[in-house]
């Protein structure tokens, strides 16, 4: 995984009038924790840390945070956003090494089209977007991708379907559900009217029937 460079500054003032004067300025306060030392308060640039976590590997990059003379292999632990504009205001940095394993949530994409599926006019329906992944920073997949054209209507794709990619784990319920394939409320009540139809027309022919029968 390519790693990505971003300067940390610190000594940076505490308190919430503060934080909101450093992010008026174009700066994300931060915190920066993990393996033993103290939380040290930093900030960083907001375009700069925007453009580190647009990458390929998007949030679970890892971050050469430069700090003083002292450059940490990072990950982001959290990031905080405003409730409306969506802007990040407050990022946690954890320091990791590059051949242990941590825990991080990493995308479900799904590719491809479910042909069947849609030919009855169903949809896939995406119950999982994320997955808790154990693995080292160096092997942190960008997104884990399943592929549904195979789908038919009422097919399930369960975690222990999806394809990790070596070096990776996962402790969640190999049984959860990520995806189902399921008929529209339209597809049903066309099979429900169908089912009606055919019902109406055999009840006919029932009634014709015994007309003629007692004729």
């Amino acid at each position: 995984m390519p790693q990505n460079q971003l300067v940390a500054e610190t000594g940076r003032p505490t308190g919430s009038a503060s934080s909101n004067r450093l992010r008026g300025e174009g700066k994300v306060p931060g915190v920066l924790y993990g393996h033993g030392m103290a939380p040290l308060s930093v900030t960083v640039d907001r375009r700069e840390l925007r453009h580190v976590l647009t990458g390929p590997a998007g949030v679970n990059a890892v971050i050469d945070l430069q700090v003083g003379d002292s450059t940490h292999h990072t990950v982001v632990k959290e990031l905080q956003r405003h409730p409306i504009k969506r802007m990040v205001t407050h990022v946690d940095f954890l320091v990791v090494r590059m051949d242990e394993a941590i825990t991080v949530d990493v995308p479900i994409e799904l590719e491809g089209e479910a042909k069947a599926v849609l030919a009855e006019n169903g949809i896939i329906e995406q119950l999982m977007y994320t997955l808790a992944v154990a693995t080292t920073p160096a092997s942190i997949p960008s997104a884990i991708t399943v592929d549904i054209s195979d789908l038919q209507p009422g097919d399930v794709i369960t975690v222990g379907e999806l394809p990790l990619p070596d070096g990776c784990s996962t402790e969640v319920d190999p049984d959860m559900a990520v995806a189902i394939a399921v008929t529209t409320a339209a597809a049903e009540a066309e099979v429900e009217e169908e089912a009606e139809g055919e019902g109406a027309e055999g009840e006919g022919a029932e009634a014709e029937a015994a007309a003629e029968t007692k004729e």
